[in-house]
């Protein structure tokens, strides 16, 4: 699938914000295109990520963020014990990147149906801890923050990708 957002996906805050989630995410899915399991496990570039470490670890802070929101999905719980694991496929549970691919597809669609029924403006307050900001947030925040870190991990995919055999997300999206 090619990325960008159509002008005809925005018409109104809501779907905008949507689609250029969605279009971050996109960059992600197309990185892991062709790929097998264990060719989507390796860290072939100076980082230890793999493009299923990224996919489980997007997946999972896209589902945890839209649970801190209200949406009606339970939050991933971790660990100090586990915490690698938010970062690579365990298949003694069963995760494949297919699997994990259809757990991400069911989140993004329990989260945009939340966010067309959900105020935006509405706050909540977040847990105290370091990555946190101390203000309250609102949805619109939330989906902002969702926006950047899959923008940011699309582009950690790209690398990867890129190391694993020369393609780019555009190029595989095609």
């Amino acid at each position: 699938m090619v990325l960008h957002v159509s002008a005809e996906n925005c018409t109104d805050e809501v779907s905008t914000l949507l689609a250029f989630l969605d279009e971050q995410r996109q960059g992600i899915r197309n990185a892991l295109g062709g790929l097998t399991d264990a060719q989507a496990a390796t860290t072939p570039s100076a980082s230890e990520l793999s493009l299923s470490g990224l996919l489980k670890h997007v997946a999972e802070v896209e589902q945890n963020w839209l649970a801190l929101a209200g949406c009606d999905i339970a939050p991933i719980e971790r660990t100090e014990a586990d915490w690698d694991e938010s970062f690579r496929l365990v298949a003694d549970k069963g995760e494949t990147v297919a699997s994990m691919l259809d757990q991400w597809a069911e989140v993004a669609r329990k989260g945009a149906e939340f966010s067309r029924a959900s105020d935006l403006n509405a706050t909540f307050s977040l847990p105290d801890a370091p990555w946190f900001p101390k203000e309250d947030v609102s949805l619109r925040w939330v989906l902002l923050r969702l926006i950047t870190e899959m923008g940011r991990h699309a582009g950690h995919a790209d690398i990867i990708r890129e190391s694993l055999d020369g393609k780019n997300s555009y190029e595989l999206g095609e």
